[in-house]
């Protein structure tokens, strides 16, 4: 027999490796699916709380339709804009890559959807997996629009704990006796902080606790000896929420769409934007219990709503019709809401993990917190000194364009819509979390701006977040569109970087998109800059917001095609 030559045996190799990653690609992509959906947003007459409302819905229910999806999948959602209001969604959490034209924000990265019109979201799951939410984008439209996204390992593949018994959404909002825009015109027009809610609400329900609503209580059914996962989502506008289920306790297995060590407790703490996946075993005597929500409020003298929702649940085979409440944490308890979010720990060994960049690029101090704006001649304002309030990030009260999208500006090099002077520390440097500065005039007023941070593309970026005390300390859910983070630290007071810098952790810390920076304190985050395009960085209390306590990293092209953002779609709505 002749011998083959060298050449042939390399081709035939080759040919065995291009054949082998053929049936791989062709494997993955038989594995993947599109998952489409059509969301029509418009107005809807509910009774609650004894009383009937027009509220703006998606798909004639609140919450709306509940995505189920897989990493790996592609989404396609088809929103029609029946409403009489302007309207995008965002979805909260996605990475976005290369499609930041799907992200949501309005004026960041689209004009709004008009009434009458609509546009299609496309968007891949691309190593997440977890629990996400949508929601609007445009002023307080999100206190009714909104869902769960739950994003599945992928097909073939399993999580990184036992398989529970059955899943359950536990979507905790806030609800308001009026007109949500209406509320918010007038404290915008007044100057002054709107009208708190009414109520909370577990699964669009208000809960036994609440009048005329205890036909209506969300109920789940467990059996005895079964776990099972509870994916919590804070859907409330302005509130960050304590949950416990009576004489239960819980385990915390993902936050954020990130797996987590597990960490045992008896409560949880969500704040507006995040999201938290325990493990519940029914492991006590048959009967009924209450799940129940009420809010952390971290600024002594701030009006908040302070009711309390509930949600049951009962036992298969349950004669109880009287379930238990739980003893829920004092309304201020800082104490249990640090312990819990700084005992958050990454799961190293679990699939999506992605290791503490070492290499810091660009070093940045944001202070956020709360100030004022001038009230303006002839005008009367009822913001503390008869101004009106506003929020800034380092001094800077963020104002959103209208004529462009930023993120149509930066792919166009459109000049006049933003200006990339964002600093990379304050101004005016001052004792952060010293009371005696509050309502100090000589600080606290602030300015309106579109000010933007530019990044280099896969620039690493260590921001640390610091609370000031110029109106008053607050514990401020900051969120950062397109990427995750890691948290290496927090504390309380002024940060210090010569001792501060000794507390984080490299080795395991916790990812997320939103990060409750303590009440009178700081929090550091570092991340990967990897992910062309503008990305909103704003506090997630929709008042906050609202204020102007927000920017937006601007992010270039990283000069390959994988790395340069496509051209926006032909029906990206216009201004």
């Amino acid at each position: 027999m002749r011998a083959l030559s060298f050449s042939a045996v390399c081709m035939g190799r080759i040919s065995l490796l291009l054949a082998a990653a053929f049936t791989l690609l062709a494997s993955s992509l038989a594995s993947a699916a599109v998952v489409r959906h059509t969301f029509t947003v418009q107005n809807l007459t509910v009774q609650k709380l004894c009383q009937e409302r027009v509220i703006t819905v998606v798909n004639g229910k609140s919450p709306g339709p509940l995505i189920h999806i897989h990493r790996g999948d592609r989404a396609i959602i088809h929103v029609i804009n029946k409403s009489p209001y302007n309207i995008t969604i965002h979805w909260h959490g996605i990475f976005q890559r290369l499609t930041a034209w799907s992200d949501g924000p309005d004026y960041t990265t689209q004009c709004p959807i008009q009434p009458g019109r609509s546009y299609t979201y496309r968007f891949n799951i691309t190593n997440q997996e977890g629990t996400l939410w949508w929601h609007a984008h445009v002023n307080w439209l999100r206190a009714t629009v909104y869902g769960g996204l739950i994003l599945y390992p992928e097909r073939g593949h399993s999580y990184p704990f036992p398989k529970p018994h059955k899943e359950y959404p536990i979507i905790l909002a806030e609800w308001w006796n009026a007109n949500v825009n209406d509320v918010l015109s007038q404290a915008l027009a007044s100057g002054g902080a709107p009208n708190i809610s009414d109520a909370y609400l577990v699964n669009g329900q208000p809960g036994d606790l609440y009048n005329c609503s205890k036909n209506g209580t969300y109920k789940i059914e467990v059996t005895h000896g079964k776990t099972y996962l509870l994916r919590i989502i804070n859907a409330a506008l302005n509130n960050q929420l304590f949950f416990k289920i009576a004489n239960h306790n819980m385990t915390v297995v993902a936050v954020d769409a990130t797996y987590t060590t597990p960490y045992h407790t008896d409560v949880v703490l969500v704040a507006p934007g995040q999201t938290t996946d325990v493990l519940l075993t029914a492991d006590q005597p048959i009967g009924s219990y209450y799940m129940a929500a009420r809010a952390y409020a971290s600024a002594a003298g701030v009006k908040f709503d302070n009711t309390t929702t509930t949600g049951i649940l009962a036992y298969e085979n349950t004669t109880s019709t009287s379930p238990l409440l739980p003893t829920l944490p004092a309304y201020n308890d800082t104490n249990t809401a640090h312990k819990f979010n700084s005992n958050i720990t990454g799961l190293v060994s679990g699939p999506c993990w992605r290791g503490v960049p070492k290499e810091v690029d660009e070093h940045m101090f944001m202070t956020v917190g709360l100030g004022l704006v001038s009230c303006g001649r002839n005008a009367t304002c009822s913001g503390s000194l008869g101004q009106r309030f506003a929020a800034s990030i380092s001094n800077l009260s963020f104002q959103f364009p209208t004529k462009l999208s930023m993120l149509e500006a930066h792919f166009y090099n459109v000049s006049g819509i933003y200006n990339a002077s964002f600093p990379d520390k304050p101004l005016a440097p001052f004792d952060y979390t010293n009371s005696s500065n509050s309502l100090n005039q000589s600080l606290i007023m602030t300015s309106k701006s579109t000010t933007v941070k530019k990044l280099k593309f896969n620039s690493t970026v260590e921001i640390v977040f610091q609370d000031t005390a110029l109106i008053g300390v607050e514990n401020h859910p900051m969120h950062i569109h397109g990427l995750n983070f890691h948290v290496l630290a927090q504390g309380f007071g002024n940060y210090n970087s010569s001792t501060d810098r000794k507390k984080f952790n490299l080795v395991n810390p916790q990812m997320r998109n939103t990060i409750g920076v303590p009440v009178g304190g700081w929090a550091v985050i570092r991340f990967k800059a990897n992910n062309p395009g503008v990305w909103l960085l704003h506090c997630h209390l929709d008042v906050h917001l609202s204020w102007g306590l927000a920017t937006a990293l601007v992010v270039d092209n990283g000069g390959t095609p994988s790395s340069t953002l496509p051209p926006p779609p032909s029906n990206l709505p216009k201004c």
